[in-house]
């Protein structure tokens, strides 16, 4: 079996896209979905995220690990910022790239899918208003 090139990074640096594109075109690859998750206007002037950085990375890497092997990727790229972003940055980047592009597409939506599941990474919108944090899939179920 190859190797599966898997880089999983949390910053507060803007994603070089390119960078991860380029880094997904290698031999045998058919088919690069690309996911670039980006602060939306939903009233809000800003979104503040703040991660469980070791933690948010090492469950990253199983996340895009799995996956990968599920869908014999031949790369995959997840890059998930944390800090204040404005209005139309990047949150979170994630770039599969496989043999088949149904291989690919399945594997980026499953990343994506898991990431929102249970990463432990937290988003606080920051509106005139006041600030609000977004409640996710895995927020409790109690609220608390």
């Amino acid at each position: 079996m190859t190797e599966i090139e898997c880089l999983i990074r949390v910053q507060e640096d803007d994603v070089a896209i390119a960078d991860l594109l380029a880094a997904a075109h290698r031999s045998g690859v058919g088919g690069i979905v690309l996911f670039d998750g980006i602060v939306r206007d939903d009233d809000c002037e800003a979104m503040e995220l703040e991660a469980y950085e070791e933690a948010a990375t090492a469950e990253l890497h199983r996340i895009a690990s799995d996956a990968a092997e599920r869908h014999a990727l031949a790369y995959i790229a997840v890059v998930h910022r944390v800090g204040r972003l404005a209005v139309g940055e990047n949150i979170l980047v994630i770039v599969a790239a496989a043999a088949h592009r149904a291989a690919a597409f399945a594997a980026c939506r499953e990343v994506l899918e898991a990431i929102k599941a249970g990463v432990p990474i937290w988003k606080k919108e920051c509106a005139p208003g006041g600030d609000r944090w977004v409640r996710g899939e895995h927020w409790p179920a109690d609220g608390a």
